[in-house]
């Protein structure tokens, strides 16, 4: 039986935004439309238009209508960049910091990536899965109805699937998993090109082999993961069949965005530290910027420039970058707020870039991000005007959510 969704007061389809693959987006690639419908059937949108419109075949079936009572209608959010399944917390790393100490000194005494490593590998597979599950919960109520999933904080072999595995049982929201076993050295290893060697002959084929993700990132920054050996590495794993990405620029200019630029990365992710060049070659290319302004919140540095980013042309797309070190938050508003106040970008560019260009980021365009015949019904509807959207931290709208048609949130009266 299909649904028939009526009566939606505005709906934003965000399809100019797609056709325009997220790049300079204006109010009119909204896509606004009053007194429109949706007609799910499976997991698909069958029609779409207004109400009074709806074609004698669609009228003939035997349909589950639901009112929307006047409500606003626009697609799932894609969360496109998390840490989301890892053990324990570090909020006592996170004083350090505001005592002054630095990222890579709170790393050299064991803590950062390497602390949450040791509670991780100690974790069970069904501790992680269901702390996972938790946390994913907290995304699909704000709208969220994909979700990618990063590996990371085990750092071998069988812990990395482990993780993998964790983030594979999620319910209520399609994942995509990123296997980043590149994120830190682990101590088991001498040097960061050894460990990525290590990674690619023993680890990426095992990972493949399980299906347990489809995509490779890599942490490229100084006293990190170095751009030569992170390009070799990247292409190994484009050999094998993986998307690739990176971790680029964030602490540094450490040359992550080129070598993301040349391998045709999907996306290059936070991008503080970029210079003109290296956004002209990114506006050029079909890598999309992912900026993560929650870290750069923690983190207390200065924010990518957005506006030189859009503005040439690149492709951008926010995400909260949710870890337990530099980004603990799972608050899409804050990150939206965020993006206005402090990147100043406008309204329309931080919907479509939680939508249609966070779509891009991880290769989903042609089935997420807008609402098109066709496309997967991942369908968001809020109280409330879009406009009051990102624009009061920690305010989260009643809202009906519909992944892959089938509806997994509601808290609407």
């Amino acid at each position: 039986m299909g649904i028939l969704l009526k009566n939606i007061s505005t709906l934003l389809t965000l399809q100019g935004a797609a056709e325009k693959e997220g790049r300079r987006i204006q109010e009119q690639d909204l896509g606004l439309q009053s007194g429109a419908s949706i007609l799910i059937e499976k997991d698909r949108i069958a029609w779409i238009g207004p109400h009074k419109k709806l074609p004698k075949e669609f009228a003939r079936k035997s349909l589950r209508e639901m009112d929307m009572k006047g409500r606003t209608v626009m697609p799932g959010f894609v969360e496109c960049h998390t840490h989301l399944v890892f053990a324990g917390d570090r909020a006592a790393e996170f004083e350090m910091r505001n005592q002054g100490a630095s990222y890579q000194e709170i790393s050299a005494k064991g803590g950062g990536i390497l602390s949450t490593m040791r509670k991780t590998r100690a974790a069970s597979l069904k501790d992680l899965a269901q702390t996972a599950q938790a946390r994913a919960d907290q995304f699909i109520a704000q709208g969220v109805t994909t979700l990618e999933i990063k590996s990371g904080y085990a750092l071998n072999l069988k812990d990395e699937l482990k993780v993998l595995q964790a983030a594979q049982q999620i319910d209520g929201v399609r994942t995509v998993n990123t296997f980043l076993g590149a994120h830190a050295l682990p101590p088991e290893f001498s040097s960061y090109e050894k460990y990525l060697e290590f990674l690619a002959e023993e680890v990426l084929p095992v990972v493949k082999k399980k299906k347990l993700a489809r995509r490779v990132d890599v942490f490229i920054e100084k006293g990190f993961f170095p751009a030569e050996a992170s390009e070799k590495y990247l292409r190994r794993a484009q050999a094998l069949g993986f998307d690739v990405l990176a971790h680029a620029d964030q602490l540094s200019l450490s040359g992550g965005s080129d070598v993301a630029v040349r391998v045709g990365a999907l996306s290059g992710d936070h991008l503080l530290q970029v210079t003109d060049k290296e956004i002209q070659n990114l506006a050029r290319s079909q890598t999309t910027c992912v900026l993560l302004p929650a870290a750069d919140l923690y983190m207390k540095t200065r924010y990518p420039d957005a506006r030189a980013m859009i503005e040439a042309g690149a492709r951008v797309a926010l995400a909260t970058d949710f870890n337990p070190g530099t980004s603990p938050t799972q608050d899409l508003n804050l990150v939206g707020l965020l993006a206005r106040l402090e990147m100043k970008m406008s309204l329309p560019e931080v919907i479509a870039a939680y939508t249609v260009g966070a779509a891009h980021a991880l290769n989903l365009q042609r089935d997420v991000g807008s609402l098109t015949l066709g496309k997967s019904a991942d369908i968001l509807c809020i109280e409330g005007d879009w406009q009051t959207l990102f624009y009061s931290v920690g305010e989260r709208p009643r809202a009906c959510i519909f992944s892959r048609g089938k509806r997994v949130f509601n808290n609407l009266k």
